[in-house]
């Protein structure tokens, strides 16, 4: 009897010890507290944590579990006692940002999956391959609202005044602080009268005054340089936005081609939008 006691004993010991050992292995479904009965689980705290900045993700691991615990504890308080009081308005409100949230989670996968180093390299090599060396410029402005302003300003600079010093005293735009300084540029960056009279200039030269759409320019170009083709890490951020707005416009359009769509309010007033009682009713 002593011997069978003892192992019963010993089953229980390690069934208990089992149950113990699974205990202490967390999970995302791991409830961490409950509030009236719902519960908080530790993949909520865990992507709470995750959205949050990087900051505040540097706390110690002590103070950031007691801290998103508390938050969560406390917004589903907050949450169970304001659901049953939601207006029309605040309902479909969290309608549309459940909606905005699901298709964001969506076009990350899409953008995921079209932005690989293969499509970077591909897009990099069809954008530059015919690419041609130009010439870059190097010029500062002054820009007035009169060509009278300008001629006066372009005589005081031939008399003596420095250009920077005019730009500062003159300018109405935001170069002027910096005296006119418009840094590096290559074509097509720039209005077409501007560039025109730019590309006609050497290193040195005053020209103006320029009409554009913006005013009247007095212009000195400081330098130029041979345009230099660029590296696939110089553009590679400019070129994954290219990828990732193609993916995103093309995924989108063959999922809405490819479902039953009607739209029987298309024939409603527009005006209606305006009338944000209609929530209220």
């Amino acid at each position: 009897m002593a011997k069978k006691t003892t192992l019963l004993g010993a089953f229980m010991l390690s069934v208990a010890l089992a149950g113990a050992a699974a205990a202490e292995t967390p999970t995302a479904d791991t409830v961490v507290a409950t509030v009236n009965g719902a519960p908080v689980t530790l993949g909520q705290m865990i992507a709470t944590r995750a959205s949050l900045p990087p900051q505040y993700q540097q706390l110690p691991d002590d103070v950031l579990f007691k801290g998103i615990l508390d938050q969560l504890v406390q917004q589903t308080a907050l949450m169970q006692e304001a659901e049953p009081k939601l207006t029309p308005a605040q309902k479909v409100q969290l309608e549309n940002d459940q909606r905005s949230a699901i298709s964001a989670f969506a076009l990350e996968a899409v953008v995921k999956a079209a932005v690989t180093d293969e499509a970077l390299q591909a897009a990099y090599d069809a954008k530059y391959k015919d690419f041609k060396p130009g010439t870059e410029y190097h010029a500062a402005h002054i820009l007035v609202d009169s060509e009278e302003k300008a001629n006066d300003i372009k005589k005081q600079i031939e008399g003596g005044v420095e250009f920077a010093d005019a730009a500062k005293t003159h300018g109405t735009d935001g170069t002027a602080a910096s005296g006119g300084d418009l840094g590096w540029f290559g074509p097509g960056m720039m209005v077409k009268p501007f560039e025109e009279a730019v590309v006609a200039m050497k290193a040195g030269d005053l020209n103006g005054p320029v009409k554009t759409d913006f005013g009247w320019h007095l212009i000195k170009l400081i330098e130029t340089r041979d345009q230099s083709k660029p590296t696939l890490d110089d553009v590679r951020d400019e070129l994954a936005g290219e990828i990732e707005q193609k993916a995103v416009i093309d995924h989108v359009e063959a999922l809405t081609k490819a479902a039953k769509i009607e739209k029987p309010g298309e024939g409603i007033d527009p005006a209606v939008l305006k009338d944000e009682t209609l929530l209220s009713k």
